[in-house]
């Protein structure tokens, strides 16, 4: 095989990335990836547990994993940073009295070896509201 064989069944492969949604409950998280996928949001309720989507783009796959983030489940957050390529924080941005509650955590996460080397993208939601 040549260079230019190899090149092109690399350009052909599926590559396939794990996503996780997280940050404070009621931050937006679930409503986010509804709208992303077109479904209905006017009945969305807090997310116990996780949610998992699936979008195809391009030639990539995103697994995004939605976790709820109620404080009592923020400890169980690490169960789900193995393989983790990038972690989307939501920050609900009308939510000023608990800012200090999502830096802390977001420091928290940032200081997990298992997420090291995972891309950071922090979305600032509900903009319109302030």
């Amino acid at each position: 095989m040549g260079l230019f064989t190899i090149i092109r069944k690399n350009r052909r492969k599926e590559c396939e990335m794990r996503l996780l949604f997280l940050g404070l409950d009621n931050a937006g998280k679930t409503t986010i990836l509804k709208r992303l996928n077109g479904e209905d949001i006017t009945g969305i309720s807090p997310t116990l547990g996780f949610n998992i989507k699936t979008f195809g783009h391009g030639r990539f796959t995103l697994n995004i994993w939605d976790i709820g983030g109620q404080q009592t489940l923020r400890p169980y957050w690490r169960n789900y940073f193995e393989q983790t390529d990038a972690i989307i924080w939501v920050v609900d941005a009308s939510d000023r009295l608990r800012i200090e509650d999502c830096r802390r955590e977001l420091h928290g996460l940032l200081s997990e070896d298992r997420l090291a080397g995972a891309s950071l993208l922090i979305f600032a939601n509900k903009q319109d509201i302030v």
